[in-house]
């Protein structure tokens, strides 16, 4: 047992609550059920799990529970209206798991939630503050619209004590009812696949276009496209000039894309044309601008529907830039708008 699953049960005993922990001499307990998961380290070698909660003691265990040090075990007897840890941890977990997600079996009063696949997590951060504010159990999550991978942990469910009211997992029952009641039908933590775009790259600037330099553009927008299961299917060239460049987005929305990225231009130079002439196109522009760092020269729109990005120059050379924030919600289907720019702010400055 760990000095963690020890604490539990010392404070479940000197509790006001009906739970009796009795506690039996190892050799008399053969064919007891164990009342928590018994832990075995082998300093620098192992650490685990050696019993699971809820395990029969057989004749053949009572050497392996002497070598870990139980000279005596707990066996639980739970009072009305309580639950065991796991349970509980359990339960929670089941309450609030969405699509795309899968759990992760009960130790010591956890159970995590993994994701399933790639794609953008959904997390809604007051279900999150309203599990947490009830007391006695705890729900740690990842922020929502990260990107996460299969097999990547989203969240996990904690019992406190060793005991839990059922009262407290109830509520929290309840309280994911209501969000799959509002939300029709989605659990509090879910995971939102990719959808894969074909997206029409167009590359401004007068040197590129004349050769004068190598595009660096459009591999890093297609290597990051390419990473979410997406594809560039067209690139084109087109000088600084912003009758050219709106001929090139008109005929880019007619060909179909998915979504249009125009790469360069995007500064207050004389010479750069590109955010009049995606106006001009008949964009309807979110926001030109984000208060994010890299990237705050970024523009969003839409045209026709189909979503529309001026690119800053910054995403040729920063790993990490407001493009690389809202290009994966716009590839789970989110529509962006402008609160969604605004609150870019907060925690937006990455490595400047």
């Amino acid at each position: 047992m760990t000095d963690e699953t020890a604490n539990k049960q010392a404070l479940s005993e000197s509790g006001a609550g009906s739970t009796i922990l009795k506690e039996v001499p190892v050799e008399q307990a053969v064919g007891l059920r164990l009342a928590h998961d018994l832990t075995q380290i082998v300093p620098g070698t192992f650490k685990g799990r050696l019993f699971k909660k809820g395990h029969v003691i057989t004749e053949e265990d009572l050497p392996r529970l002497l070598d870990i040090g139980k000279a005596h075990i707990y066996i639980m007897e739970l009072g009305e209206g309580e639950l065991h840890e796991d349970e509980a941890a359990l339960r929670m977990a089941l309450a609030l798991q969405g699509e795309g997600t899968v759990l992760t079996e009960p130790h010591e009063g956890k159970v995590g939630l993994k994701s399933e696949l790639l794609g953008i997590a959904r997390v809604d951060p007051e279900y999150v503050a309203a599990v947490n504010a009830l007391g006695e159990v705890a729900l740690a999550t990842v922020k929502t619209n990260v990107v996460v991978k299969p097999g990547q942990q989203l969240a996990a469910t904690r019992a406190i004590p060793l005991v839990v009211p059922a009262s407290k997992v109830e509520e929290v029952e309840r309280l994911a009812r209501e969000y799959r009641e509002r939300s029709g039908g989605s659990g509090p933590v879910a995971v939102q696949p990719f959808s894969r775009f074909r997206v029409g790259l167009l590359t401004t600037g007068g040197e590129v276009y004349t050769g004068r330099i190598v595009d660096k553009f459009g591999p890093v927008v297609r290597a990051k496209l390419e990473a979410f299961g997406s594809e560039v299917a067209e690139q084109r060239y087109v000088p600084d000039d912003k009758e050219k460049i709106v001929e090139e987005i008109a005929s880019m929305r007619q060909a179909g894309y998915d979504m249009i990225l125009v790469t360069g231009g995007m500064s207050v130079d004389p010479d750069d044309r590109t955010p009049g002439a995606i106006k001009a196109a008949g964009a309807d522009i979110v926001s030109y601008g984000t208060p994010m760092l890299p990237g705050s020269m970024l523009l969003m729109g839409y045209l026709d529907g189909v979503p529309i990005m001026g690119l800053p120059g910054c995403v040729m050379h920063d790993p990490y830039t407001s493009f690389d924030v809202l290009l994966p919600r716009i590839l789970a289907g989110d529509r962006i708008v402008k609160e969604d720019i605004t609150t870019l702010g907060y925690g937006g400055l990455h490595n400047c």
